[in-house]
């Protein structure tokens, strides 16, 4: 086959390629099975006209374009793997020539992978983090476990106060009429939590039990509910308990119903120590490898084709809507909720997949540039890994699999970041100038 790549200016270039006529004979071959099945000809059963008596009724050119898109998949690709060139987009196809017992010419459009100009990526310099767990972090943990094990006690004739929680009757008016959404009975609502509109639960604080109130405020100017933004209205209310959080005394029995492993406060004490300090330990290391990953990327130059990102931001919007579906919720009632449409979120996570898609290009030029490759060890230990993760036999596993090219692709980018974190170099962080402090 005879190919030829013409890079133009950016990403983007032309691919000169070429149909056979002995490819051409064949697709013409397939193009005439195809439409053959459902041809009417006078004197001639449905699907039974012969080649000949078709030329000379439609015309061989009939068939062209059935027999370029039965050819074009195989062709094209053919085309790019003898080109070497690595398409990130759909071309777009024009033919050049289509003569009647000639080779046909066609060209494509191409936008391909960019080139990565790498800058310092050994080396970089990243803050210095302590992993040292403190005895306030530990007994903080203590506390909210505690904390979590409250009860919530009716408070017979007694003033709501700061940390309560209300059971309450409401509704909104606004203008004196009342307004949708904003009514609800036996709501419960723990006052200081800032689950409601700014100013409602402070004016719940002091009341009783059987008590109503009047409440005046006014809506935010950035609410979702554009009728309401910035409007003032009135909320009556009526409250029916009080109820206020009582917190056991943390000891060895609150311990042991924190946790049935444990038997003591102590024992829970290590085991809450044990856990936050390897929690601890895996953040700052987080922490070291996204630094290193982002100096790295931030030091290499790299012209990003708009359609890498625009793919990026599909598959991410895919992931989104996957998410939504095991909460129950749909993209179609996300956006009626929160007045989102789907055109901002895409152009919203644009700017991610912009910072993704580029970190993965500069990640894969790393693992080029040192030569990392995934060894057969490597390999057969993400597998053993994948297989033990869910349950399934490692053949089964391998299977699912099919190539490994996707694993082996996993595995460089995993060792070029390994490269990058132990390379770094750690240093102290930045004194803090007092005019940003202030």
């Amino acid at each position: 086959m005879s190919v030829k790549w013409e890079k133009a200016e950016g990403n983007v270039g032309t691919l000169t390629f070429e149909m056979s006529q002995e490819q051409v004979k064949t697709g013409l071959d397939k193009a005439f099975q195809k439409v053959r099945k459902n041809l009417n000809v006078p004197g001639f059963r449905k699907g039974k006209v012969p080649r000949q008596i078709f030329n000379q009724r439609f015309g061989e050119e009939a068939l062209y374009q059935d027999a370029l898109d039965i050819l074009l998949p195989e062709v094209y690709a053919a085309a790019i793997e003898e080109s070497g060139i690595d398409p990130v987009d759909n071309p777009q196809i024009n033919v050049e020539s289509m003569e009647k017992g000639e080779t046909w010419v066609l060209t494509a459009q191409v936008t391909v992978r960019p080139e990565v100009k790498l800058g310092d990526y050994k080396g970089v310099e990243v803050e210095a983090r302590d992993a040292k767990l403190t005895d306030e972090e530990v007994e903080t943990e203590l506390k909210n476990m505690q904390e979590r094990q409250a009860e919530l006690v009716v408070r017979e004739d007694a003033p709501a106060e700061d940390g309560d929680t209300v059971i309450l009757d409401f509704e909104g008016f606004k203008d004196g009429v009342a307004f949708e959404g904003g009514q609800a009975d036996n709501h419960s609502l723990e006052l200081g939590s800032g689950s409601f509109i700014p100013g409602f639960e402070e004016q719940v604080v002091g009341l009783k039990a059987g008590e109503e109130k009047d409440i005046e405020l006014t809506f935010p100017e950035e609410y979702h509910a554009e009728d309401l933004a910035g409007q003032d209205v009135v909320f009556k209310i009526k409250v029916h308990e009080v109820k206020t959080k009582e917190v056991p005394e943390l000891d060895d029995e609150l311990a042991k119903d924190i946790d049935e492993e444990v038997e003591t406060l102590a024992e829970l004490k290590e085991k809450v120590t044990k856990r936050l300090q390897e929690a601890k330990e895996e953040s700052v290391s987080q922490a070291k490898q996204n630094e290193a990953i982002a100096k790295a990327v931030e030091n290499a130059e790299v012209d990003i084709p708009h359609a890498m990102v625009h793919h990026e931001a599909d598959h991410m919007m895919n992931h989104f809507a996957q998410d939504l579906q095991a909460q129950g919720l749909t993209p179609e009632l996300y956006y009626q909720f929160t007045g989102q449409t789907e055109e901002a979120m895409h152009a919203q996570m644009e700017k991610d997949a912009e910072t993704r898609v580029k970190t993965n290009l500069v990640l894969e030029a790393i693992a080029e540039a040192e030569g990392i490759e995934p060894t057969e060890a490597d390999i057969d230990e993400e597998v053993k890994t994948l297989a033990d993760k869910y349950s399934m036999e490692v053949d089964a596993v391998r299977a699912a699999l099919g190539d490994m090219s996707e694993l082996k692709s996993d595995l460089k980018i995993r060792k070029a970041i390994d490269l990058l974190v132990e390379n770094a170099k750690e240093v102290a962080p930045k004194e803090v100038k007092e005019e940003d402090a202030e």
